[in-house]
């Protein structure tokens, strides 16, 4: 059983809220932040990065920078800019992309799930990344950002969602990245209670992205919790916001990969190396079409296979059956390209920290991995997406997936809610 409750939500006023929704904070580099905050002073990126509120060079990490994300977003609640609602509420969410849409539930919920396991991770949490998260919460006295959480489909009680959804949204409106983004208000106590009992019967949740803001709402509330003794648990830093999707709505791209050099290889020593690992490699005898490209993952015909893109040529890899773990964990994709190429060829022992990497989300699609090292890459991999299911086996088992390895689309929008702790 889940432990969730609706809450009083801080949210812009209708007239304001494309101004203010933005990206999450963690897709960002700082220069495309600053720019950002510059060109929209409204928007919610100066909260959540406030370190484009000073000079160039300035420790982003300092206690000065949360405290000015702190007296922004108390700034704009005393401005009325932001509001917060007078009753506990739940909200609905329709994120639509592309002709697909996916309709999730927004709540408080609860610190001990996460703790206890009923909310199950995938991946592990970098320390500066967490602390960061954690301070900014912590001096803030809010969370500004949502957790993306999954559940099972079987629990997504679809007929009285299908009636809140019926009413005028709260906000309706295209984001940046083109996405329609729109919100119900559940404020009506019988549906209050409806949406409760249908998280009565979850057995878990799954985080699907948001490790980092899960991992620092729970170290905040420990931390609060020791500060008040007499903690009764229905205080609000016991809880953590988040919105959950039934799972067969959701879609996870590729998580590709680049990398700088080859490791002290030549072009043809790498090559000639990958049938040694395990691969059959056949040269792609003209580039990807511009549908192909797009398509990004379809172009990428299965499991086992990579496209890898080297000195302006396409190539397909294809893995020998042996190599083929069973394993909840081994049958990944990630997994397949770490423990075959990147490490015993490429020299890559933990792909977080290894400043030869970057990182291109399969949204993207294949061009941004050819502009990349047209730019500043020596080679690119696209991978097969992982499955919703894999997610599930992976984390039911206890496990965790190596880093980088879902993409999901589209992102969620902060500065659309704000959760008072």
């Amino acid at each position: 059983m889940a432990n969730v409750k609706p809450f009083r939500a801080i949210r812009p006023r209708r007239t304001y809220c494309r101004e203010v929704a933005t990206l999450p904070y963690d897709v960002f580099t700082e220069k495309q932040a600053r720019e950002a905050v510059a060109a929209n002073p409204r928007s919610f990126l100066k909260i959540v990065r406030p370190e484009t509120m000073f000079p160039e060079g300035t420790d982003m990490y300092g206690d000065e920078v949360y405290l000015k994300a702190r007296d922004e977003l108390d700034a704009d609640i005393r401005s009325n800019f932001l509001k917060q609602d007078e009753t506990e509420c739940y909200y609905i969410y329709r994120q639509v992309m592309q002709g697909r849409s996916q309709t999730g539930i927004v709540a408080c919920y609860s610190v001990d799930d996460y703790l206890n396991n009923v909310i199950k991770k995938h991946e592990f949490t970098r320390h500066d990344k967490e602390t960061d998260r954690t301070k900014h919460i912590d001096i803030c006295n809010a969370q500004t950002g949502m957790v993306f959480l999954a559940f099972q489909k079987q629990y997504n009680p679809e007929e009285l969602i299908g009636q809140i959804t019926k009413r005028a949204p709260l906000y309706d409106f295209i984001s940046r990245d083109e996405v329609r983004q729109i919100v119900w208000k559940v404020d009506d106590p019988q549906e209050i209670e409806g949406l409760t009992r249908a998280f009565d019967r979850m057995e878990s949740l799954y985080i699907a992205d948001g490790h980092h803001r899960c991992a620092s709402a729970a170290a905040v509330a420990l931390k609060r919790r020791k500060e008040h003794p007499d903690y009764n648990g229905t205080e609000e830093f016991n809880y953590f916001m988040a919105v959950a999707f039934p799972h067969d709505q959701l879609v996870i791209c590729p998580y590709n990969r680049v990398m700088k050099d080859l490791n002290g290889l030549t072009d043809e020593q790498f090559l000639a190396a990958l049938p040694e690992h395990g691969f059959d490699v056949e040269r792609v005898p003209q580039e990807f079409t511009e549908e192909e490209k797009q398509r990004g993952a379809n172009t990428v015909r299965g499991k086992g296979e990579f496209a890898v893109y080297l000195s302006g040529c396409w190539y397909r890899l294809k893995a020998h059956p042996e190599i083929l773990k069973k394993d909840p964990v081994g049958t990944l994709e990630s997994s397949l390209l770490q423990d075959n190429i990147l490490e015993p060829i490429l020299g890559v022992k933990d792909i977080r920290a290894d400043k030869r990497m970057d990182f291109v989300g399969g949204i993207k699609g294949f061009e941004e991995i050819e502009r990349r090292c047209k730019e500043d890459m020596k080679i690119g991999f696209a991978l097969y997406p992982t499955s919703l299911e894999e997610l599930f086996r992976v984390t039911d088992a206890g496990l965790v997936m190596p880093p980088k390895s879902t993409w999901f689309e589209p992102k969620l929008q902060s500065g659309l809610f704000i959760h008072r702790i």
